[in-house]
Order: structure tokens, then sequence, then C-alpha cells
């Protein structure tokens, strides 16, 4: 018996065993973000329900309750959050699909300028806005000398100055977001509309938008849950009345040390971001996020009422844009009988090339003007530049300070790019290549770093950190920063493997090569240009961080971005315009030269 009770035990034993190492891509990342950020997120937010002697209490709760003004502040950063998801959204859309339906080599130098903002610090931009858009900035004067204007516009310090600086910061995220998804649209759909009647307008609206909608809606979860998590721009083109919950979160830490009530504001802004992604989760799927495609992505949440319902609203919007759509252009063919049916695709196309361009416009020659600002021989920012001088350059290079920032940062990029590499690639390959249960849940944890927003994520380091003794030093930065490196990569290497042909590695295994060495030989060469293309998204994040830089460095060490912001609030010379400059040439050429080795590892591939 005890023979017979052995054997039949041993097979699922060695069942599991095996199970368990068919997963090992995923241990690392577990415990890596299961350290490095659940467990400090856990920790700060226990801390809201204890006070000073670390008994059980709900007054940070109380308090939270007791005065309207932290509800008030954080429905100002939904409104503020929702109002650039919907901009950004309506004004990317046409680039999207601009950059959708062009040829690659032109899909490609576009890419280029759309990226601009993306790659020039979030500072730069903000400095860039503030001459373009300042009482004596370049836009006022331009005004005044058309006689628009009698006297300067407020553009900025005021809401339409946040929104303006937001949109123009996340607008490239909704754009690459959307575009992943039209890519996959075969315009042959509405070419075939076409041929049966439709017009142009119907076309697009009952074909090509509906299969877009994921895209919409994954560009737009994107942009509204990193504005949730901004303050650089609130805090520099904004007013009292565009005071976002993060400014709150830092105040009380910073200025009034009182861990519990930020730990209490955090939970609140923490409850309202997973409600909200629970609604899209339960509308469209956590899956769009890595670019996946309309059907596949809504299979899981069609059959529960959220799902129902946004496809009947999305069916009357869809119905309602191609009647009018209908009735525009039976009015257009009354009013020009001789126009054939309808007006010609070469007058479309012009059209959206001339919305693109604009768009495109708009988000790469604001950060052009900060160039000539860094050369004024004045001692503050204005436009134009009085004379010309090297003076700030100088400045920039004989001081100690500022080179060890810059090398600081370009340090701790390179290391964290590479650790989000070695623990995001290896979980990228596990997801795309393997069904098992509970991998849309693995796929949420390994992204949630991009879900919660940063401020709580540097607030919960800091935390951990000063019980590890990590404060203040170049280690607890890299750490930091792969937390927020490893889900870009994620998504990034996901995105490439689905388009890639499995039935390679198998011919290669077929003829005796073993999985190490297709992989090696095979795989990576054929992925090589979106491993590059993952690489520098990682390091370019980790390059212009300053959230979890601004608490984790402690006033010992400090990063590029944090010592720019460090300057900014004592004073807004040029000497942050001649940094601003050098910033943009040192990421315009990484990102050239990236962009040089994609294509040619492309060519070899």
């Amino acid at each position: 018996m005890s023979i017979s009770a052995s054997t039949t035990e041993a097979p699922p034993r060695r069942a599991r065993k095996s199970a368990l190492l068919r997963y090992w891509p995923l241990y690392p990342a577990f415990l890596f973000l299961g350290f490095f950020f659940l467990y400090p997120v856990i920790l700060l937010l226990g801390l809201s329900f204890v006070d000073n002697q670390g008994a059980l209490t709900g007054e940070h709760y109380s308090r939270l309750v007791a005065s309207s003004t932290y509800l008030k502040v954080l429905m100002i950063t939904l409104k503020i959050a929702g109002w650039t998801t919907v901009i950004a959204i309506l004004a990317g859309y046409p680039v999207a699909y601009l950059l959708a339906t062009v040829k690659t080599s032109t899909r490609n130098r576009l890419i280029i300028w759309v990226l601009m903002p993306f790659w020039t610090s979030f500072l730069v931009r903000t400095f860039a806005w503030i001459v373009l858009l300042g009482r004596k900035g370049a836009l006022n004067q331009w005004l005044e000398a058309l006689g628009l204007v009698d006297q300067p516009v407020a553009m900025i310090f005021n809401f339409a100055g946040v929104m303006i600086g937001m949109v123009h910061a996340l607008m490239p995220l909704c754009i690459l977001t959307m575009l992943s998804v039209m890519e996959n649209i075969d315009t042959n759909l509405t070419k075939a509309a076409s041929t049966l009647g439709a017009r142009g307008g119907q076309a697009f609206w009952r074909i090509y938008f509906p299969l877009s909608v994921p895209g919409i809606a994954a560009g737009g979860m994107l942009v509204f849950i990193t504005a949730l998590g901004f303050f650089i721009t609130p805090a520099l083109l904004g007013g009292a009345r565009e005071t976002m919950i993060v400014q709150v979160i830092i105040f009380n830490i910073q200025e009034v040390l009182n861990w519990g009530f930020a730990g209490a504001i955090a939970v609140l802004l923490l409850v309202a971001v997973l409600i909200i992604f629970y609604l899209y989760d339960r509308l469209l799927g956590l899956s769009t996020l890595s670019g996946e495609s309309s059907l596949a992505a809504q299979s899981s949440s069609r059959a529960n009422p959220f799902s129902r319902l946004g496809k009947f609203l999305g069916g009357l919007f869809i119905e309602a844009m191609a009647s009018i759509c209908e009735k525009a252009g039976a009015f257009y063919d009354h009013i020009f009988p001789r126009k054939a049916n309808r007006p010609s695709r070469r007058h479309s196309r012009r059209v959206i090339w001339g919305a693109g361009l604009a768009i495109i416009g708009f988000l790469a020659l604001p950060a052009l003007f900060i160039i000539p600002v860094s050369f004024t021989e004045a001692g503050f920012l204005s436009w134009p530049p009085e004379g010309f001088s090297l003076k700030w350059y100088e400045g920039v290079f004989e001081s100690n300070v500022w080179f060890r920032a810059a090398l600081r940062s370009f340090i701790v990029a390179i290391f964290a790019a590479f650790l989000g590499m070695c623990i995001g690639v290896p979980a990228a390959f596990l997801l795309v290549r393997q069904s098992f249960l509970g991998k849309a849940a693995v796929f949420a944890f390994l992204v949630s770093p991009i879900i919660i927003p940063n401020i709580i994520i540097a607030v919960s380091l800091f935390y951990l950190y000063s019980k590890l003794g990590l404060t203040g030093t170049t280690v607890g930065l890299i750490l930091g920063h792969t937390v927020l490196a490893i889900p870009y990569v994620v998504i990034t290497v996901m995105a490439v493997l689905k388009n890639y042909d499995v039935r390679l590695d198998q011919a290669a295994w077929t003829l005796g090569a073993s999985k190490l060495k297709t992989l090696w030989l095979v795989t990576f060469p054929l992925v090589r240009a979106g491993m590059i293309a993952a690489f520098m998204f990682a390091f370019i994040i980790s390059f212009d961080e300053l959230t979890i830089a601004l608490f984790v460095t402690g006033g010992e060490v400090t990063t590029l971005p944090k010592q720019m912001w460090d300057d900014a609030l004592l004073r807004v010379s040029p000497t942050l315009a001649a940094v601003a400059t050098l910033l943009l040439l040192f990421m315009s050429g990484v990102i050239l030269g990236s962009e040089f080795l994609r294509r040619r590892s492309k060519q070899m591939g």
C-alpha cells in the first residue's frame, strides 16, 4: 500500500514542481515590486490608521471628512485631469489617424516631432510656456503687434495655463497609445464600405472609429491617471484655484511632517483611482493598455452591465455622427451637383494633414523657444532675448553642482533601465506566450506602478528608505526609478512580441536548436528594435523623473530634474534656460541615436 501511495503521489508532486519552474520569469518582478512597491505603499496607507503613539485611530479620516477643503481639492484634481484627457484625445486623434495612414518612412519622421515633448523635461516644457505665454511673452507681444489686444492677456497662473501645459505634456502619450491600435486596423474595410455606396464620413464613423475605440480608451486612461499625479505644471503655471491633491500631500509631509494625515489623503486619491480603473476594466478590460485589438480587448467585458451600457451609448453616438455626415454629404451634393457624389478623397487628406501638422507644431515648437532665451544678457527670462551672451552656459559648465546632478541622473537612468529590462522582459515573454489562470491579475500587478500616482510611490519609498538607510543614496534612486521603468518595459515588449511569428522559433527547435540558443540567435535579433525602444523608454522615464527624487534624495544628493526644480523655486533665471537647452540637445541625441540603432537592427534582422 505504501509503494502504491508513493507512486500515485509522485506525478502530482512533479507536476507542481514543473508548474513552479514554468512561471520563473515572473518571480523577479513579483519579488522586486512586492518589496519596493507593494510593501511600502501598504506601510504608508497603514499610517493613516494609527496615531503618533502607534495606536489605532480614525482621527485622520475624521479630519478629512470634517473639512470640505480636501474634497474640493480632489474635485479640482479630477476636473483638471478630466479636461486634460478630453482635449488630449480630441487633439491627438487626428495626429494618430494621420500617422496610422501614411507610409512607414513618413510616419517615422513625424513620430520624432510628436515625441519631442515626451523626451523634453517637464521643467523645460514649463519654462518654454512661461516664455511664450507670460505677460511679456512672445504670444502677447505678437497679439499686441497685430493690434488684436490693447494689453497683455493673462494666459498663465490660471486654469488656461494649466490646461495648455498639461495637454502639451501628455498628448504624446495619448497619441502613441491610440496609434498602437490604429496600426492594426485594416483600411480595406473602409474602402469596401465606400465601394458599397457609403460616404467617407459614414465609413469612418461606422467602420474605422469603432475599431479604434480601445486605443482611445487606453490613451485616455493613461493620460487621466498620469494627470492625477501632476504637480509640476500646476505649481508653475497655475494659481491657487488650480491646487492639485498631490500638492496637498507634499505640503503635509515636507512642511507639517504629518505622515498619518498625508496617508489618509493618499488613500482618498487611491480610492478614486481604483474606482475609475474598475469601471474602465468593466467597460473595455485592462488588456487594452498594451495596445490589444478591439475584439480581444472587449471579449472579457461583454457580459457585464457596464459594457452593455457603454456599447449602447457608443452606438447612439456613432449613429448620430454618421447621420450628420450623411446629411452634410447630401447638402454638399445639392449645392455642388457637378461634383459627382461626394467631396474628393484628396480634399479630406489635405484637411487631415493640415490639422495633424498644426497639432504637431503645437507639440514640437514651444520647447525650441527656450533656446534663444538661454543666450540673453538679461538676468531674467523674457522675450525677445536681450543681446547675446554665453555667460549662462559658462556658469553651468563651471558649476560642480550641475555637473554632479547631470552625471548622477545619467548613471541612475542607465542602471534603472538595465534593471527594468532584466526584470520586465522575461515577464513580458511569459505573459505573451503562456496562458494561465490569473493572467489578467498578473498583468494588472506588473503595470500597477503606472496606475498608482507617482506621489504615492515616492512618499512610500521615502518612508521605507528611512528604515533601511537608503535615503539620500544613489542606490535608492535606482531602485525607485526601476519601479517606474518596469511597467513601460513590460507594455512595450508585449506590444512587440504580439506581432512576432513564433513559427520561426518552432522551426529552429525542429532543426535541433535548444530553447536558450533559439532565444539568443533567433528571437532576440528579430525583436531587437523593440528591445532598444523599451530600454530607451525606461531610460527617458528615469532621466526625467522628479517626484521620487524630491523625497528619497533627502537633500544629500540631487538629480538634474531636482536641481532644476530647486533653482526654479528660488529664481527662474536664464541659467535654467541654458540647462534646459543642453538637456534638450542631449535627449534629442539619445532619441535620434536609438532610432538609428532601431532601424539598423531592423535591417540586419
